[in-house]
């Protein structure tokens, strides 16, 4: 009886009643036009009989093949159904596969509900009559000689209490296991096929890589600004009362970088809110990297730079990583070896952009090279263009080189 109880107070055993009940209201359609197109074409009991059976699964399954079925039913059996089917939320059915389930499933979820609210109308009035059966004078519903019209003076009378409780209760374990098993059925007909979930796998894979270019984006830009900030700063500290000159012009390149940083950061946490509008990601390319050479050589850095003409023709694609690639060794220079002379290299050969950076490979910081993301990021950029790179000791210097094809053949 407690068990009994708790069924009835639960609120997903009234939702997943009104589901079926709902079903079964739709479906009334379907069986009015079968008796009327019975009557029409036949008067044989067994045609009869098969259109008015036979249509509406019919109609139900042909009605499921609608695209915006699957999706009001999903929405339908994750708010009503519950369960197994809580994280229901299908699109549309797009493929030819996801139509023929959702059909499938329509047709079942009618059928199904019209059952329950049969019983659902039919059986209440039943067990009220018989738990009232010891009490109420029925003679004037029987018939004399029926053994009914003697039996509410027997014994017997008090079997009718009993069978209506017990049809109540068969009609409470009906809506129960028949909620329960659509429940857990209906992922099955509206859940997503396999190549939707093929889809969906790609669809992640893409913004997963979309965000790792953005940390690497962030990593590049944000983490040089922040390296030539501090080298910037501490030399403006030094020389602020014996060169003003040279103080405001670093104090000037600290607030550039400040502000270039600021707006890549403000682009990559806009980007990575779903609900922000569209921005324009800032594109530095090759022909921005005088400005990267400046700022550099502000934080004091003694750069030694050549850099080929014909680089502001290089592929926009290719041009713009060969500039997160630059930003990133010089990034890794100052970081790591501080204010020591940096030699770098920017040449075309070969239908190749070469980019090469190097330094003086001090004992302190000849281990660190080896860590953080940095080279991780360089390998991955040049890597994503099918390019190579190279890093490590090179007779008493730290080097980094990185070879990129100009063409997608290359």
């Amino acid at each position: 009886m407690p068990l009994v109880l708790r069924l009835i107070a639960e609120r997903t055993t009234w939702k997943r009643w009104s589901y079926l009940v709902v079903g079964g209201a739709l479906l009334m359609p379907y069986w009015f036009l079968g008796l009327v197109l019975a009557s029409i074409v036949t008067n044989r009991g067994a045609l009869i009989a098969v259109i008015v059976l036979g249509l509406p699964v019919l109609g139900a399954f042909v009605t499921g093949l609608v695209p915006t079925v699957r999706a009001l039913e999903g929405t339908a059996c994750r708010e009503l159904l519950g369960g197994a089917s809580a994280g229901l939320d299908p699109p549309p059915a797009a493929s030819r596969e996801s139509r023929l389930r959702t059909g499938a499933w329509f047709s079942l979820h009618l059928h199904a509900g019209v059952l329950i609210a049969a019983l659902s109308l039919a059986v209440p009035p039943f067990a009220i009559a018989l738990l009232l059966f010891p009490f109420a004078d029925w003679s004037m519903f029987t018939d004399p000689q029926s053994p009914l019209h003697d039996w509410k003076s027997s014994s017997l009378a008090w079997l009718g209490p009993v069978a209506g409780l017990a049809m109540v209760f068969v009609l409470l374990a009906l809506i129960v296991l028949t909620g329960d098993v659509l429940s857990r059925l209906a992922p099955r007909f509206l859940g997503p096929s396999p190549t939707e979930r093929l889809a969906e796998l790609e669809s992640e894979a893409v913004r997963l890589a979309e965000r790792n270019r953005l940390a690497r984006e962030l990593h590049d830009s944000v983490g040089h600004a922040l390296s030539v900030v501090t080298l910037q700063a501490a030399a403006a500290g030094r020389v602020l009362g014996t060169d003003p000159a040279f103080a405001r012009e670093a104090l000037g390149a600290i607030e550039e970088s400040a502000r270039s940083a600021l707006e890549d950061l403000d682009h990559v946490l806009g980007l990575l809110r779903e609900d922000a509008a569209p921005r324009t990601a800032p594109q530095f390319t090759l022909k921005d990297v005088e400005r990267l050479l400046e700022q550099t050589r502000l934080a004091g850095v003694e750069l030694d730079a050549e850099v080929d003409a014909g680089v502001e023709l290089v592929p926009a694609a290719v041009s713009r990583e060969a500039y997160r690639i630059v930003q990133e060794t010089l990034t890794n220079a100052l970081r790591h070896a501080g204010k020591v002379p940096v030699r770098l290299r920017i040449m075309i050969r070969s239908e190749r952009l070469e980019v090469e950076v190097s330094n003086p490979l001090g004992g302190a910081s000849a281990g660190h090279h080896s860590g953080g993301r940095g080279l991780e990021g360089i390998r991955e950029r040049a890597t994503v263009l099918r390019g190579h790179m190279s890093a490590g000791a090179d007779g008493g210097r730290w080097r980094v080189a990185v070879s990129l094809p100009l063409r997608s053949g290359s």
